[in-house]
Formats: C-alpha cells, sequence, structure tokens
C-alpha cells in the first residue's frame, strides 16, 4: 500500500471514530466556560470566550446600584439564596455593563478561594418562549447559572411575558436552585404605558386588569433604577474613562470637548462618555487595546 492510499484508509477511520463519538451535551459544555449564549433553534450553549464590557472600576455614579447587585450575586455564588434582578432606568447608564461586570468579579473572587464560579447565560428577548427548554437543560447540573436577558421589554398582544413570569414565578417544576433571571429594561413595569393604560377601557376590573401588567416586575426580589447622569457625573465617567486610557489630554481640554460631545448628543450618559472617549483616543492616535 502506498503512502497516499495509507493516508486515505487513516484520514477515513478518524472520520468515522469522530462521526461515532458523542458529541458534547449542553451541561458538559457548562463545565468548561463561563459566558454562553443560548441558541434556541438548535437548543444548545454556545460558548463565548471574551465578553464584552468594562470592569466594575469603570462604572462611575451608581455606587449603590453596584453595592445591590455584587451582594446579591456573591450570596449566590456563596451557595445561599439570591433575588432575581431587574434594572431599569435611562438609556447608557450602564445597566448591562453592571450585570456582566459583578459576575465577572464575583468568578474572579471565587477563583482566588478555589471556589466554583458561575455560569453567565444570555438569552435573547424573542427566544423567552423556550425558557423551560433551556432550564430543562440546566437542571442537569449542579453548576450556578445567571439568565441574562437585556433590553427587556413586551409590547401588545405580545404574550412572552406570561412565559416569563411562570418561569420566574416556578410554575409545577419550579424555577431550579441553581438558577437566577437578571434583567435589563428602559421600563419601569417592562411594558408602554398604554398597553397598561388600555387595559382599563375593556376590562370589568380595571385594577385586576392593571396588576396583571405589572405584576411581573414584582417577580423580581431587586428591582434597581438606575438614573440620568449630571453634568457632574458625566464628567467623573469621563475622567475614569480618560485616565484608564492614559490619554494625553488637559483636564480643561478634556472638560470642554466633553460637555461639546454631550451636548452634539443631547443626553449625559455612561454609554455617551464611551463614545466620546473612543473618539478623542482616535484623534490622539491612542488604539483602544
Amino acid at each position: 500500500m502506498t503512502d497516499h492510499a495509507l493516508l486515505n484508509v487513516l484520514e477515513r477511520i478518524a472520520d468515522s471514530l469522530e462521526r461515532m463519538s458523542p458529541k458534547p451535551t449542553s451541561a458538559d459544555i457548562l463545565k468548561h466556560h463561563d459566558a454562553f449564549i443560548w441558541q434556541a433553534a438548535i437548543g444548545t450553549l454556545a460558548p463565548v470566550e471574551k465578553v464584552s464590557g468594562v470592569t466594575l472600576s469603570l462604572l462611575r455614579g451608581i455606587e449603590r446600584q453596584i453595592s445591590q447587585v455584587m451582594t446579591n450575586t456573591r450570596h449566590f455564588a456563596e451557595g445561599f439564596t439570591a433575588n432575581n434582578v431587574m434594572l431599569w432606568g435611562a438609556r447608557g447608564m450602564g445597566k448591562s455593563s453592571l450585570v456582566k461586570a459583578s459576575i465577572a468579579t464575583v468568578n474572579a473572587e471565587q477563583r482566588a478561594k478555589g471556589q466554583p464560579t458561575l455560569a453567565l447565560i444570555e438569552i435573547q428577548r424573542d427566544e423567552l418562549s423556550t425558557l423551560p427548554k433551556l432550564l430543562a437543560v440546566l437542571r442537569t447540573t449542579d453548576r450556578r447559572c445567571i439568565l441574562f436577558c437585556d433590553d427587556l421589554s413586551f409590547e401588545s398582544q405580545d404574550a412572552d411575558y406570561k412565559s416569563l413570569k411562570s418561569v420566574l414565578d416556578g410554575g409545577i417544576g419550579g424555577r431550579p436552585d441553581n438558577v437566577l433571571v437578571y434583567a435589563t429594561s428602559n421600563r419601569r413595569h417592562l411594558m408602554p404605558r398604554d398597553m397598561i393604560e388600555n387595559e382599563t377601557g375593556s376590562a370589568i376590573n380595571p385594577s385586576e386588569a392593571i396588576e396583571e401588567k405589572v405584576s411581573l416586575s414584582d417577580r423580581f426580589g431587586l428591582w434597581i433604577g438606575l438614573y440620568g447622569a449630571s453634568q457632574d457625573e458625566y464628567l467623573d465617567i469621563v475622567q475614569t474613562y480618560a485616565a484608564a486610557r492614559k490619554l494625553p489630554v488637559s483636564p480643561e481640554d478634556l472638560r470642554r470637548k466633553a460637555l461639546q460631545w454631550a451636548l452634539t448628543r443631547g443626553s449625559r450618559s455612561g454609554r455617551v462618555a464611551a463614545q466620546f472617549i473612543d473618539d478623542l483616543s482616535a484623534d490622539l492616535g491612542i488604539p483602544t487595546s
């Protein structure tokens, strides 16, 4: 047998063995990574090697909210009972960044102590109907998991909120003890005001109809608001980002340019500050990484 023929035989044997080998399950994958995206269409978890976001030290003006989320996340990681968390409020004030940064920080603390880390699992808003399927996967593991749904909200004729409410309540099967839900929203009650108010027109008991619509947010034990930044808070965020990037710019120029940038955007927030710093870094020829 020639070398070429032998190589072909070996390749076919290897391919056959690979097809015969059992594919790793989602529960197996959970053991080897800290962050995942739920792929509802194929019912599996896709590992995320690097989670986008900022470190906890760069989040300014939300110290009280950071303390609340960190305390709850630490309790959960350490094996104690903890609450589902809803972060709501102004756009760009760091709601999703706080979720990701707090879990990353707690995981670093857990590793330093030689203790198990948390798994962060992101689920898309339009895949909430598949939550029971995801929970069935998570029931097969002892690892503690935080399900994260960013920018959560519901519109008229949208029944998915009932699916989420059932999961938060536990339903017949009960929410697994190793799972919490963290969500962010720009809406206090997750639904537009007109959707809530419209219930009063056709309901026999308007107060009961409204309560049904707003009751979803009550299922989150921690309901934390983040509000728009004042000028001083905005400038503090800008200065923190600039210091982290080591930008060669005077405090006076930084302040002037940051205020001009906020004026053109019509708002002041952590997101606007980050966008300004990215733009300024490029102008100064400073790479972002």
